[in-house]
């Protein structure tokens, strides 16, 4: 009996810590994109370097950037947050965000607040541009303070990233329809789910005005 026993109590433990193996693995993958907190991730916001802004934000508090920054490439965490563009200093204008970021080449965080106070935004893996077709990487993400955090990771589905054209700038696309898209003067916008992140409209309805716009390079 006691061999017996001590098979029964030795067999349980080898099959939990399995258990909490495949566990841990699961929240490894699905803690990118989760917007709820877990109780396993509330500490997370303590654990990664705080990144400095070079100067301070208009829409982003110190909490919506702790909790962004989780969220960006391991390659730029940590890194300094320049501001290349914002609609207060710079002007609605999409050519002057053009003009603002040549010489760029590192990743942009373009963050948004519209007339009903929402704030959203994108990750792109590369400056913003002009350009003939889409460009970028599966490094690009949406996201959304709803008011909790939510992002948008690429799915796989499609390779429709970035687009600038003189008129408007686009992230994300399927059937005619993109994820985030701001018109020539930075003054209207859109957003509709897509294929690219399978994401939510970012705003309160697919169309917003804007009131304030931000490029952050992040090198």
């Amino acid at each position: 009996m006691k061999g017996l026993r001590w098979r029964y109590t030795r067999l349980p433990s080898r099959v939990e810590d399995a258990l909490s193996v495949e566990e841990g693995e699961e929240e490894e993958e699905e803690t990118a994109p989760a917007p709820a907190p877990a109780p396993v991730s509330a500490p997370a916001p303590e654990d990664p370097v705080e990144p400095q802004l070079a100067e301070a934000s208009q829409v982003l508090g110190a909490s919506e950037i702790r909790q962004l920054s989780l969220h960006l490439p391991a390659r730029v965490m940590g890194h300094p947050w320049s501001l290349a563009f914002c609609t207060s200093r710079d002007g609605f204008s999409l050519r002057s965000l053009y003009r603002q970021m040549e010489g760029h080449s590192g990743p942009v965080l373009l963050v948004l607040r519209d007339q009903d106070g929402q704030m959203f935004g994108a990750f792109s893996s590369s400056a913003i541009r002009l350009s003939k077709g889409f460009y970028g990487t599966g490094e690009t993400f949406l996201f959304s303070f709803s008011p909790q955090l939510k992002v948008f990771k690429w799915t796989g589905s499609n390779s429709f990233f970035v687009k600038g054209d003189l008129d408007s700038l686009m992230m994300g696309s399927s059937s005619g329809q993109f994820g985030l898209w701001l018109d020539g003067d930075l003054y209207r916008g859109g957003s509709h789910p897509c294929a690219t992140f399978n994401n939510e409209v970012l705003a309160r309805q697919e169309q917003f005005c804007i009131k304030e716009l931000e490029a952050w390079v992040l090198s």
